[in-house]
């Protein structure tokens, strides 16, 4: 299964993203109202600057406080990012995630950001993959 394939099933809710400067405080709002786990971090709504996760603001808030939320998304967020584009495979794509321990990836296309996947899509779309291949091979040893 190719990126775009788990982009296209996941609908067209779009990416979140904040502008650098954002303050940490606001960012964990965006994060709990949206029930997601991470926004991209985009000058432009185009580019992705950076990428700041829930973990990324725990982890803060247990070294720094609750000073850290006056903070600004720019000091925490990671910004060499991993990426992927639409043409990559899952699978490859899932390795990545798994190496560098990350739960979200940006998708981008000429530099430009066309959405986000997570862990769990590409672990969803992996487990509809098998599940369609165990159909078909039962189908081939029924006689289907």
């Amino acid at each position: 299964m190719l990126v775009h394939q788990i982009l296209k099933s996941k609908g067209s809710a779009g990416v979140m993203t904040v502008k650098p400067g954002t303050l940490v405080s606001d960012a964990a709002k965006i994060l709990a109202d949206n029930r997601i786990g991470t926004v991209l971090v985009s000058k432009d709504d185009v580019s992705a600057d950076g990428i700041l996760s829930e973990r990324d603001i725990v982890r803060e808030l247990a070294s720094r406080g609750t000073a850290c939320l006056t903070c600004t998304v720019d000091e925490f967020m990671t910004s060499k990012l991993v990426t992927c584009g639409r043409g990559d495979d899952a699978t490859e794509v899932l390795e990545k995630m798994t190496t560098g321990r990350f739960r979200h990836m940006p998708v981008l296309e000429d530099g430009k950001l066309v959405g986000l996947i997570t862990l769990g899509d590409v672990v969803k779309a992996r487990l509809s993959e098998l599940a369609m291949e165990k159909d078909a091979l039962e189908g081939m040893i029924m006689g289907h």
